[in-house]
């Protein structure tokens, strides 16, 4: 069990002009984007001369250049950091779900069913116009709309008026 606690993180002391740029680093770790970060970070040492033949004296003429040159590489790392950190957030920004208007954006407002002649209504209920008004025949009213709702596809019952032939939709 004692194998699988995280190390502790170590502390390493960071030259004074590396603080800023190690905080940022820091940052960007604890929120998560340790691989963006370990990229970006690979990036721009990948960039760095490493065959510099230095001489350590601290007024020697290859350790002003070797600051001058750190000092250019500490702004391009601060600069791709800031653009590392815009592109994350950006991308915060742009992966959080989107307020949705309606359940479905091409669904149309609802039609109102207008009245149907035996021919249109009996294929809607997967029938024949003639078994349709066979069912009618031998079901009294309210079974004839409760058997109809069960058939329609929008769970719409149907209501048949003698007077003009036409089969009428019931909420």
């Amino acid at each position: 069990m004692a194998d699988d606690k995280t190390p502790p993180s170590e502390m390493i002391r960071v030259p004074t002009a590396l603080i800023p740029v190690v905080r940022q680093l820091s940052k960007l770790h604890r929120e998560g984007h340790t691989i963006a970060l370990l990229q970006g970070l690979e990036e721009l040492i990948s960039k760095f001369d490493s065959n510099i033949d230095i001489d350590v004296a601290p007024s020697s003429k290859s350790v002003l250049q070797l600051e001058e040159k750190l000092e250019t590489k500490l702004e391009a790392i601060s600069k791709h950091l800031e653009k590392l950190e815009r592109a994350i957030s950006s991308t915060r920004y742009n992966s959080q779900p989107k307020q949705r208007r309606q359940a479905n954006p091409y669904q149309q407002t609802q039609v109102e069913l207008q009245a149907l002649p035996s021919e249109n209504l009996a294929p809607r209920l997967g029938l024949t116009p003639s078994s349709l008004t066979t069912e009618r025949e031998n079901k009294i009213d309210k079974e004839f709309i409760s058997w109809t709702r069960n058939r329609d596809p929008r769970g719409i019952g149907w209501e048949w008026n003698a007077k003009d032939g036409l089969y009428y939709p019931v909420k």
